[in-house]
């Protein structure tokens, strides 16, 4: 990667009230995606893989709005890439376990920030998009060159290829580098 700087272009997170209908919970944050993503023209989306935890609820709503996110990049053509929280935490702080503060610390040191975005929210969807650029290294290196996967991310790949008889690449082979910060979609008060 030629550099690591990163700089701050944007960032909002989407919030809707909790005693909400769903659907208009989902309706109201699938247009704020859309509306991020028509704003800004971002070259990429990065969002949350989302893995099996012991709290069903918050998977479930973290796996909805994943699903809006990944619909709005696809219907503009947009590559994803797909993260873990321990792959964004490695490559925000150089700590896969790192806690929320830490990763606020350093999302506010590699942007340049005087403090951690707000509300926390922000400053995990930030790590997410320094973490899916510097993975990824610049817009231009997307369709050539070696991998820029994590080793968890190839298992991932290669898994996935497996399942689906390796018709069809993963979501992760046509990912590409990111220039600006897309908010990480929530569900939540």
């Amino acid at each position: 990667m030629p550099d690591r700087r990163a700089r701050l272009v944007h960032v909002t997170v989407v919030r809707t009230p909790a005693d909400m209908a769903l659907e208009l919970r989902l309706l109201a944050i699938a247009e704020g995606i859309a509306e991020q993503i028509d704003a800004h023209r971002p070259d990429a989306v990065a969002v949350e893989r989302v893995f099996a935890q012991a709290n069903v609820r918050t998977v479930m709503g973290t796996a909805q709005a994943s699903g809006l996110a990944l619909h709005a990049a696809a219907a503009r053509g947009l590559p994803v890439g797909l993260h873990t929280p321990s792959e964004v935490k490695a490559a925000i702080t150089g700590y896969g376990n790192a806690d929320k503060r830490q990763v606020q610390a350093m999302v506010a040191r590699v942007l340049g920030l005087a403090e951690a975005p707000k509300p926390a929210d922000a400053a995990d969807a930030l790590a997410l998009a320094v973490c899916h650029a510097w993975r990824l290294g610049s817009p231009d290196a997307v369709s050539s060159g070696p991998s820029t996967l994590t080793p968890a991310q190839r298992a991932w790949r290669d898994a996935q290829a497996g399942a689906a008889g390796r018709s069809a690449a993963s979501p992760l082979v046509r990912s590409g580098g990111a220039r600006t910060s897309p908010a990480r979609p929530r569900l939540g008060a």
